[in-house]
C-alpha cells in the first residue's frame, strides 16, 4: 500500500510553483496573484451597496439625537462578540457620553442566538443585533408593536427580509462580497457612517473585523476580505487582542496572521462562549471595549486578594482557565464516546453516529469538539448525539463534523440528501443535526449502501510533487514559506509531496517534546508529537528507508538565517534497504 495523494491539478510546466498554487485556488495569472498579495483600499466596495444601509444609519442617528435608550444584543460566538464590540467602540469614539449612558448590551446566558424578547427592557427604543436575528421575524414584530425599532446587521441567510426590522445583510442583496461575516458587515456599516460624517474612524477597528471573519471560517480569497484581514491584523489596537498576543508571545511572536488567529485567539473566545458562565462571558466582552478594558477591578488572581487588576488582564487569564477546564471536560466526555464506538464497532459504518442516552449525555457545548477529534482520528463523518424527548417523541440531536481527506466533502449535504434528518444546519463540515429515533438505523443503512463502493482511505490533495534531490526544492520551500500570512479559508495552506527522501541513522533524530527531525544540510523535515516507535522504525543503524512525505512549507530562521523546513503531515515508507555501506 502506498501513501494516497493526488495533484489538485496536473502541473502546468509554464507556471512557477507559486503560480501553480494560486491557480489551484482559482487565482490565475500573475496580475491577479500580484493583486491578491498587494490589495489596497481601492478593493473596498462602497458600503451603500448593502441593502438598507441608508435606512439603518438614519434609524441609529434618530435615536442618538433623541437620546433614546439602545440595547445591543451580543451573539454567542467569536464573530458575535467582535461584531458588537466593533460597533460599540466605533460609536464610543464619536459619542462617548451617549454610549456610556444610553447604550447597554446583553450577553446570552447560554449559547443562544438572536434577540430574546423577554430580555428587552420596556424603555429601550432601539435594539441592534449584530451577527444575528435576520430570521427573528416574530420577535421583530413583537418589538415593533411595543414601538421599539430593530436594526439587524448580519450575514446569515434568511427566507426573506423582515418587514418589522431594518435588515442590513450582504447575503440578501447584490453586494458582491458574500464572505463578509457579521463583523465584516458591521465594519461596512461604520464605514458608511464615516462617509456621512466626513470622518475616518472605522478603520481603527479593522482588527475586530479581521478576527471575526477568520473565526467564522469565511472565505478569504476575495480582494475586499483579504484587504480587511491584512490591514486589521497588521494594525492591532483592541485591548483584548493585544493582551492575548502578549499572553501567547511564544506562539504568536509579535504578529498575527489567519493561522495564528484561528489557533491562538478564536478558540479562547469560543471556549468562554461554550463553557464559561454568565459573569465570565460578560468579563470577556467588556475586555473588548476600549472604555472598559483598562478599568481596575478586584483581582481574582491567586495570592492577590484585596488587590486590583485591569479587566482585560483578568479576562485573558479567565479565558485560559476556562479553556483548560473545557479540555478536561472534553476528554472525560470523549472517553465515554470512544468506549461506545469500540463496544459497538461504530467505525465499521460510513457515519460514526454515537447515541448518548440521557444518563450519559455529553455537554452540548462540547459535542462539536469531540466530533471533530473522532472524525479526524477515524477518517469518517461523525455525529455526537444526545437523547432529546419532545412531545413523547425521541430525537438524537447534537453536532456533526466531516473528516479531512475523504471523498465526502460536504457532510451537511450528505445528511440533507438522505431525507432522513429533521434538520442539518451550519457549515459544510461542521454544524448541528437532529435525527428522529425511528429514522436513525435507516440513516446508517442508507449511507452504508450509498457509499459501499467508496474507499475512505485518506487521500491528500497536493499542489506539487517534487523529488527530494530536485535542485529547486529548497528555494521552492522558502518561496512558499514566505507567504505564510496569506493562507486561510478559501486560500488554504499548500501541501506538497516530496518523494525519494532517504533516511538513515545519520540524518534522523528525536528532539525534546517528541519532535522527529530528518535533516539534509539546511533542509529539514520535522514531525511534532512523534512516537518513540516512529523514531525507532526510522533510526536503522544498519540500513535505511526511502520515504514519501506530505507536508507544509515553512521557514526556519533559527541561527540567524533562513532555512527551508517541511512540517510533516504524513509519510509512508516506499522502500527499505538492509545496508547502507
Amino acid at each position: 500500500m502506498s501513501l494516497q495523494y493526488q495533484l489538485i491539478q496536473p502541473r502546468n510546466p509554464e507556471l512557477t510553483p507559486i503560480e501553480q498554487i494560486f491557480a489551484n485556488r482559482g487565482i490565475i495569472g500573475r496580475e491577479n496573484i500580484n493583486h491578491y498579495l498587494h490589495t489596497t483600499k481601492e478593493d473596498l466596495i462602497a458600503p451603500d451597496r448593502l441593502i438598507n444601509m441608508r435606512e439603518g444609519a438614519a434609524m441609529l442617528m434618530k435615536h442618538i439625537k433623541a437620546q433614546d435608550k439602545v440595547l445591543i444584543q451580543v451573539d454567542s460566538d467569536c464573530d458575535g462578540y467582535t461584531s458588537a464590540a466593533l460597533l460599540i467602540n466605533y460609536l464610543n469614539s464619536l459619542f462617548p457620553a451617549y454610549v456610556q449612558n444610553y447604550i447597554t448590551y446583553r450577553v446570552h446566558d447560554d449559547k443562544s442566538h438572536g434577540i430574546k424578547f423577554d430580555t428587552i427592557p420596556t424603555d429601550v427604543k432601539l435594539v441592534i443585533a449584530p451577527d444575528s436575528s435576520s430570521n427573528d421575524y416574530e420577535v421583530h414584530k413583537q418589538l415593533a408593536e411595543r414601538d421599539c425599532d430593530v436594526l439587524v446587521i448580519d450575514h446569515h441567510l434568511a427566507d426573506h427580509i423582515s418587514e418589522y426590522a431594518c435588515v442590513i445583510n450582504n447575503q440578501m442583496c447584490d453586494y458582491p462580497t458574500k464572505a463578509l461575516s457579521g463583523a465584516g458587515v458591521v465594519y461596512k456599516f461604520c464605514c458608511y457612517l464615516d462617509s456621512l460624517l466626513d470622518i475616518d474612524y472605522a478603520n481603527n477597528f479593522m482588527d475586530l473585523a479581521a478576527v471575526g471573519m477568520i473565526a467564522d471560517i469565511m472565505d478569504l480569497s476575495s480582494y475586499e476580505v483579504r484587504y480587511i484581514v491584512e490591514q486589521g491584523l497588521q494594525n492591532v489596537t483592541n485591548p483584548f487582542i493585544k493582551e492575548m498576543m502578549k499572553k501567547q508571545e511564544y506562539k504568536i511572536q509579535g504578529t498575527l496572521n489567519p493561522f495564528k488567529v484561528a489557533f491562538y485567539i478564536a478558540p479562547f473566545i469560543n471556549a468562554v462562549n461554550r463553557s464559561g458562565n454568565a459573569d465570565e462571558r460578560l468579563l470577556l466582552f467588556e475586555s473588548m471595549l476600549t472604555f472598559r478594558a483598562y478599568e481596575q477591578i478586584p483581582s481574582t488572581k491567586r495570592g492577590c486578594k484585596g488587590m486590583t487588576e485591569t479587566r482585560v488582564e483578568q479576562a485573558v487569564r479567565t479565558c485560559g482557565n476556562v479553556k483548560t477546564h473545557q479540555e478536561k471536560d472534553r476528554d472525560i466526555n470523549q472517553a465515554i464516546v470512544e468506549r461506545i464506538i469500540a463496544d459497538k464497532t461504530l467505525y465499521d459504518h460510513v457515519l460514526i453516529a454515537v447515541k448518548l442516552p440521557k444518563d450519559k449525555a455529553a455537554d452540548k457545548n462540547l459535542t462539536g469538539l469531540i466530533a471533530t477529534r473522532i472524525a479526524n482520528y477515524w477518517g469518517r463523518p461523525t455525529a455526537i448525539l444526545n437523547e432529546v424527548v419532545r412531545d413523547g417523541v425521541t430525537y438524537w440531536e447534537g453536532s456533526m463534523r466531516g473528516a479531512p481527506h475523504i471523498p465526502i466533502t460536504d457532510t451537511r449535504q450528505m445528511f440533507l440528501d438522505s431525507g432522513l434528518v429533521e434538520y442539518c444546519e451550519g457549515h459544510a463540515n461542521a454544524g448541528g443535526v437532529s435525527i428522529k429515533d425511528e429514522n436513525f438505523t435507516k440513516l446508517i443503512d442508507y449511507l452504508d449502501e450509498k457509499y459501499a463502493d467508496v474507499s475512505f482511505e485518506s487521500c491528500y490533495f497536493v499542489d506539487l510533487e517534487i523529488r527530494r534531490t530536485d535542485e529547486n526544492l529548497e528555494q521552492t520551500i522558502l518561496d512558499i514559506g514566505a507567504l505564510s500570512d496569506y493562507w486561510g479559508q478559501g486560500v488554504e495552506e499548500p501541501l506538497i509531496a516530496i518523494t525519494n527522501v532517504n533516511v538513515t541513522a545519520n540524518n534522523v533524530d528525536l528532539y525534546r517534546a517528541n519532535t522527529l527531525h530528518i535533516g539534509f544540510g539546511d533542509l529539514s523535515f520535522i514531525k511534532f508529537k512523534a512516537s518513540d516507535e516512529e523514531y525507532s522504525n526510522l533510526h536503522d543503524t544498519m540500513g535505511g528507508h526511502e520515504l514519501t512525505i506530505i507536508g507544509h512549507c515553512h521557514i526556519n530562521d533559527y541561527g540567524g538565517y533562513q532555512k527551508p523546513q517541511i512540517e510533516i503531515v504524513d509519510y509512508y515508507i516506499t522502500k527499505h534497504w538492509p545496508y547502507y555501506f
